[in-house]
């Protein structure tokens, strides 16, 4: 798994979320963020959280992941945060 195709897949998850909301096709970059550009709201977040799991396992505990981010980290998260994450729990690499 690339971060390419990690970055594809988040980009597929995060248009079905805010699939009322967007005009057009979602594009997303390592650079773009949830809070900011996306402007995710908490709930948003967590059918994230859900989907991430869903797509790549039990193994990779974003709710956790999250958990031990402080809220300004949070509020910072990038897509190239998330990918980052998924690509070190996939590999077995802490946190």
């Amino acid at each position: 798994m690339t971060r390419a195709e990690i970055l594809d897949a988040l980009t597929q998850i995060v248009s079905e979320i805010l699939a009322d909301d967007l005009e057009g096709d979602l594009h997303l970059t390592m650079e773009t963020s949830f809070s900011h550009d996306l402007e995710l709201e908490s709930i948003e977040l967590v059918a994230l959280a859900e989907a991430v799991q869903a797509r790549y396992g039990a193994h990779v505990d974003f709710v956790a992941w999250l958990s031990e981010l402080q809220l300004d980290q949070i509020i910072e998260l990038t897509v190239g945060d998330v990918v980052d994450y998924v690509l070190r729990a996939s590999s077995g690499a802490p946190g």
